[in-house]
């Protein structure tokens, strides 16, 4: 968990994708697959808490670092989600500072926050490094708010002023909905949405996070300023992989016939 709060404070660029499917086997692949951290989606997702736990199981053996996306910012999500270990919570639709108050003290113990505290847990090492992590969980664990509406982007800069919030990511398929420009990322609504984001993150000492579609997009997106940069999903990899092995058998089937 430490490396990853201190790579974000300090700006450096922290590379990641999604876990759809609920998968253990999907996870370790991505594990292994060179990603600075992993979020297990648990909003959008296919997976429920026990799915949760086999995933990070499977990513401990990995270099990623796991994270956490609730279905709503709920602490009882939170707590336990983070009872069972990851690095870290992304909190989606967050939308004003008082929602973002909120999911930073879901996630941290008294006396800053409200987390619950337990020690037969696997965060905690089941009681046996109980001690160590509740000395360090309130630094190191990672918040993430995410930014998926007009409200959000009109309150930004009180979102981003909250302790405890440690970055600022973008949903630009749920941000193109909610500003009545659905799938146009490159409107100048979005971009100019994008740009407030970066100058609020940079102002509080923030990382900017954004979820990306497409390679293409990369570049230009880290010179906007974002450095909490996903792209894709196990999901999206398997289904596309597969779509392309299938096309690649019907065109070798259609040439076949022609033959014939």
């Amino acid at each position: 968990m430490k490396w990853i709060q201190q790579r974000i404070r300090s700006g450096k660029l922290l590379t990641g994708t999604f876990l759809n499917l609920g998968s253990s086997l999907t996870a370790e692949m991505a594990g292994l697959a060179g990603f600075d951290w992993v979020v297990v989606d648990l909003e959008h997702g296919s997976g429920d808490h026990h799915n949760l736990l086999v995933q990070l199981q499977a990513l401990s053996g990995t270099s990623a670092v796991p994270l956490v996306r609730v279905a709503g910012n709920d602490p009882v999500l939170c707590k336990r989600a983070l009872d069972l270990g990851p690095a870290g919570i992304m909190v989606p639709w967050i939308n004003s500072k008082e929602e973002a108050l909120k999911a930073a003290a879901a996630v941290r113990y008294p006396p800053i926050g409200l987390r619950g505290v337990a020690a037969m847990n696997r965060a905690c090492g089941f009681g046996l490094s109980f001690d160590d992590y509740f000395q360090s969980a309130n630094a190191e664990v990672t918040m993430i708010a995410q930014i998926e509406t007009g409200q959000a982007v009109d309150n930004v800069k009180e979102i981003a002023s909250v302790d405890g919030v440690d970055v600022l990511f973008i949903g630009p398929l749920d941000l193109s909905v909610s500003l009545g420009i659905v799938k146009q990322f490159d409107h100048p609504d979005m971009r100019s949405a994008r740009a407030k984001v970066v100058a609020a993150c940079r102002e509080h000492g923030k990382a900017a996070g954004i979820l990306l579609s497409n390679a293409s997009q990369i570049e230009e997106t880290i010179a906007e300023g974002f450095t909490f940069v996903g792209l894709g999903s196990d999901g999206a990899a398997a289904a596309l992989g597969l779509a392309k092995i299938a096309s690649t058998l019907n065109e070798s089937k259609s040439n076949h016939k022609a033959k014939m």
